[in-house]
C-alpha cells in the first residue's frame, strides 16, 4: 500500500464547478461518481464532462478515481468503453462480484493493448454492498491483482437489509472486522463508509478512529470539510 489513500472526496460526475474545485480541499483521492449522483438522463453528459477532466484538468497531486454504473447495464459498458482510455488511476465498481471484476479486467487489458497503455496501469476498487460480497471478501480481492482497495458501501448494505445506518454504527462491527482483516491480510486498502452528517465533526472524528482501529486505511468523504479530519486520523 504505497498511495495514501486516506480521504476520498466524491463528486457527482455532471458538476464541473465541484470538478474544478476539488483539489483545494487536499482529498488524497477524488472520486466522480457516473452512477448514483447522475440521473439517467444525464449519463451520457456526465460520462462526455468526466472524460474531459481527465483529460484537460490538473490533478498531478491527487489520484482520480471514476465509479462507473453497473456493468449488466447500458451506461454501465459504455462508461467500461470510454473512461479507460483517459486514464483514471482506478475503477471503482459498482456490486462487485468475482465475475464482474473478470469480465472488468479483460475489457480494460483489450483497452491498454488498443490505447498503448501500461498493462495493468488502471486498478479497481470494488464496492462492497451486497451481504454476498461481504461474505466472498477474499475471493473478490484474489480475482484480479489490478484490485488495490475495496470500499465499504453501508448504505446500500443497509438497503439489502432493509434497514438504516446509525450514528452509533452498531450494525458494522462485523462488516467492518470482515473487510478489515480480509483487505489487511491481502495488504490492500480497506475504505469505509461515508459519515453522512458534514456538520457533525465530532461524529465523524469517532467514526473514522473506528474504522482505523479496525483496520481501515481511508474513509469517504462527502463534503471538502471533512478532508483535514480524514487526513489527520489514517
Amino acid at each position: 500500500m504505497i498511495k495514501r489513500r486516506r480521504s476520498l472526496l466524491i463528486l457527482s460526475g455532471n458538476s464541473p464547478k465541484s470538478m474544478q474545485d476539488a483539489p483545494v480541499f487536499d482529498p488524497d483521492v477524488v472520486l466522480f461518481d457516473l452512477e448514483e449522483r447522475v440521473v439517467p438522463q444525464e449519463k451520457d453528459s456526465a460520462r462526455h464532462l468526466v472524460k474531459e477532466a481527465l483529460s484537460f484538468l490538473d490533478y498531478s497531486k491527487t489520484e482520480v478515481m471514476v465509479r462507473i454504473n453497473p456493468l449488466d447495464t447500458e451506461d454501465g459498458q459504455k462508461d467500461m468503453d470510454s473512461i479507460p482510455r483517459v486514464k483514471p488511476g482506478a475503477l471503482v465498481i459498482p456490486k462487485a462480484n468475482h465475475e464482474v471484476i473478470k469480465q472488468v479486467d479483460s475489457i480494460l487489458t483489450t483497452i491498454e493493448n488498443e490505447e498503448g497503455l501500461p498493462q495493468g496501469g488502471i486498478e479497481l476498487i470494488p464496492v462492497l454492498e451486497t451481504a454476498l460480497g461481504i461474505e466472498t471478501i477474499n475471493t473478490l480481492i484474489e480475482t484480479s491483482p489490478r484490485v488495490t482497495g475495496v470500499w465499504l458501501n453501508a448504505e446500500g448494505l443497509m438497503d439489502e437489509f432493509g434497514s438504516r445506518r446509525t450514528k452509533e454504527g452498531d450494525e458494522l462491527r462485523y462488516v467492518r472486522g470482515r473487510v478489515g482483516i480480509a483487505c489487511r491480510a491481502a495488504g490492500i486498502h480497506a475504505i469505509d463508509t461515508c459519515f453522512a452528517d458534514s456538520n457533525d465533526n465530532e461524529g465523524l472524528e469517532k467514526d473514522a478512529l473506528t474504522a482505523k482501529r479496525m483496520g481501515f486505511t481511508g474513509k469517504l468523504a462527502l463534503d471538502g470539510r471533512q478532508i483535514d479530519t480524514l487526513n489527520a486520523i489514517f
